[in-house]
């Protein structure tokens, strides 16, 4: 059966679209904010490959193509962003203010991690890229000493989570204004976070989309200073 299956060059590909697509189709069913759909198609995946006991490598080589599809998705949001110019224009010293605020707080939260629990420098490093969409956060990984799967890995369960917890997390702080919910949002969560801005508003999600690339490069920028500061 798992010979079978794997036969397809783009077998992988096959899978992780049936996978989210069920997902959807769930998360519609049911109205329910945890049935996120990446977080469902993850799930499904990794329940598949355990099953039919398929190697992760195969996997990943044969679902190749979906990851190309990566970039541009991200250089996509760069059309809502441009449809709200003119909010960003009044409000381009608020707007980058709070970039920069979340990307401090987030590498700082990582840094009193590593102080706290002692984490080895490797895993600290791979930690500190975590609230960057995975094109900039894995390179800087790497390049810095970090690991660049668990990189990945801790970027795809900070993206859900940001998903899965904006709306509440808005509702409970009060944070009204558009603006301030798609900065946050994206600066914390990266392109995940900002499919959920985009469905709360098209202001929310032009804000995210912007915040993913600044909030991505000031990362880069400052990451290395950081890893001068762990243990």
């Amino acid at each position: 059966m798992t010979e079978l299956l794997t036969q397809g060059a783009v077998w992988g590909v096959l899978l992780t679209g049936g996978a989210f697509a069920l997902g959807t189709v769930l998360q519609k069913k049911t109205g329910q904010v945890w049935c996120n759909p990446l977080l469902l198609a993850t799930l499904f995946i990794l329940l598949f490959l355990r099953l039919c006991e398929i190697p992760y490598p195969e996997y990943k080589a044969s679902a190749g193509p979906v990851s190309y599809l990566l970039l541009p998705a991200t250089v996509s949001l760069a059309v809502p962003l441009y449809e709200q110019w003119e909010a960003l224009r009044k409000n381009a010293a608020a707007i980058l203010s709070g970039i920069a605020a979340g990307v401090v707080v987030s590498l700082a939260a990582i840094l009193a991690l590593a102080w706290v629990f002692h984490l080895d420098r490797a895993s600290a490093v791979s930690l500190l890229p975590k609230s960057v969409t995975t094109a900039i956060g894995v390179d800087v990984s790497g390049e810095l000493g970090g690991i660049p799967a668990l990189t990945t890995a801790v970027i795809i369960l900070t993206g859900i989570f940001g998903n899965l917890s904006a709306q509440a997390v808005c509702k409970l702080f009060r944070i009204t204004d558009a603006v301030a919910k798609g900065v946050g949002i994206g600066s914390a969560s990266h392109a995940i976070g900002t499919s959920r801005a985009l469905e709360m508003g098209p202001v929310e999600g032009a804000m995210s989309g912007l915040s993913i690339a600044v909030a991505g490069i000031l990362t880069a920028l400052l990451c290395p200073l950081a890893v001068n500061l762990l243990p």
